[in-house]
């Protein structure tokens, strides 16, 4: 355990263990913990800045019944090649019953490789390839039946329980988070408060950086932590799209009794979540304005956070030709944002790949391999104070596509302001993601006359 520098008091303690799943959620002291571990990285010159070698830090701050207040410090995954590192949390699995599957394991995984080397028949590469990839996947379930993780209760679950009726994902419980909770168990220390952030050179997916806190993900961690976190008084996970709209929500800003044009608030769904908590929507509402139309009438989607100009169609003739419209690209949408950062250039095209990422729905991440294209046309409009107000045109619909294609370093390498996904920063109560849907245009698909709506950002 490391001691702060200065030495906390009890009032300096939270009533409940902040929940790990929100940005905005960090505590002071989890807060002063990570920017005293930077302060040491930077001392020591322990540097992660070479391509490929960021890494996601964490902190834990925890109370010994003797020693009093400090915390624990821990690294996603291995660092420089190594598991253990003098100063860090050790991993949550086993050492000795890994290493009886692992050891003999790699030495497979590497006689593999070496034969695959010596092969140069494309059709043969291929088959060690698969066959490596299956011994693989028949060797993961070995290794992690030696992550046995235990909560404030003092009970111990193996790691496949926590994903039952699935199996855990590669790299299930190495993430900082379980490793700190791990060890503070073992060692009889109560926790306090956790933070995680990226520290180093970007992944390869850009959609980190060096310095900002992030929330535990998903994928991975959620399962294990809301396990690990059981026992203790801890906050819930915040539940996006609760928040109380205004009955007269969405606005309706054009009509015809085939289709209409609503202006959707920034905090309300396009449509219904998909887990059933979240049922108010513009899909919603307008059901219950137009009881006797057909079809799905929401005919494409605003992010939760975005707000601005949604079509919807009152039959489903009219929602089909609409649909058709979008998909052959036929319809333009122009979008007003404010960005965090001075942009270099006055206009240009941003072609980078999107898929979501698996570990951490709903954040999309750009993928150069796996290739879905996304195409963004931008122009700046406005600088002040070190941010910049620009116009995006989407030429493709990705989810998220404006915001990644913003935040990401080959992007615009400038988020924008309120994004609490992609943003340096979780955005202060009450801020709202700067986006906004200004314009949209097409040809009507009944009458074949030109629609055309605008609508200001309110910001």
């Amino acid at each position: 355990m490391i001691l702060f520098h200065a030495t906390p008091t009890a009032a300096d303690l939270p009533a409940s263990f902040p929940t790990p799943f929100d940005r905005a959620a960090i505590h002071p002291l989890a807060r002063l913990a990570a920017l005293e571990t930077c302060a040491w990285l930077e001392a020591t010159g322990i540097t992660l800045d070479a391509p490929g070698s960021g890494k996601m830090l964490g902190v834990l701050v925890v109370q010994h019944p003797d020693a009093g207040i400090g915390y624990l410090r821990g690294f996603s995954g291995m660092m420089h090649g190594r598991w253990d590192i003098d100063g860090w949390v050790p991993p949550a699995f086993d050492p000795a019953a890994r290493d009886a599957v692992w050891i003999a394991g790699e030495a497979e995984m590497l006689a593999l490789a070496a034969a695959r080397a010596t092969i140069t028949d494309t059709n043969a590469r291929r088959l060690f390839d698969d066959a490596r990839a299956a011994r693989s996947r028949e060797l993961l379930p070995q290794i992690q039946q030696s992550y046995r993780l235990a909560n404030a209760r003092g009970e111990v679950r193996p790691l496949h329980e926590l994903f039952t009726p699935k199996a855990p994902p590669a790299g299930a419980g190495d993430c900082a988070a379980p490793k700190l909770l791990a060890y503070a168990y073992r060692h009889g220390l109560r926790p306090i408060a956790l933070a995680e952030w990226w520290w180093g050179a970007p992944p390869r997916t850009g959609d980190r950086r060096s310095g900002s806190f992030y929330p535990a993900c998903h994928g991975k961690c959620r399962p294990i932590l809301a396990h690990m976190l059981e026992g203790l008084p801890c906050d819930a996970a915040p539940l996006f799209g609760a928040a109380a709209i205004a009955a007269s929500e969405p606005v309706t800003v054009y009509e015809d009794e085939y289709l209409l044009i609503v202006d959707k608030p920034s905090g309300l769904l396009s449509v219904p979540g998909r887990s059933g908590l979240l049922r108010d929507s513009v899909a919603t509402r307008l059901r219950a304005r137009y009881p006797h139309a057909t079809g799905s009438l929401v005919t494409h989607r605003l992010d939760l956070d975005t707000s601005g100009l949604l079509l919807a169609a009152k039959d489903e003739a009219t929602s089909a030709a609409l649909q058709r419209c979008f998909s052959l690209r036929e319809i333009t949408k122009r979008y007003i944002a404010w960005l965090d950062g001075d942009v270099r250039g006055e206009a240009g095209e941003i072609h980078l790949p999107i898929r979501p990422d698996p570990d951490d729905r709903p954040r999309q991440i750009v993928d150069l391999e796996h290739r879905k294209p996304a195409h963004t046309a931008w122009r700046v409009l406005a600088r002040k104070g070190g941010h910049t107000r620009v116009e995006l045109t989407p030429h493709t619909g990705r989810t998220h596509q404006l915001r990644v294609h913003a935040a990401h370093p080959q992007g615009l390498d400038a988020p924008i302001l309120g994004d609490r996904l992609y943003g340096r920063e979780a955005p202060e109560h009450g801020e709202r993601l700067l986006l906004h849907a200004a314009y949209l245009g097409f040809v009507h698909p009944v009458t074949g006359q030109r629609v055309e709506v605008e609508r200001p950002a309110p910001f």
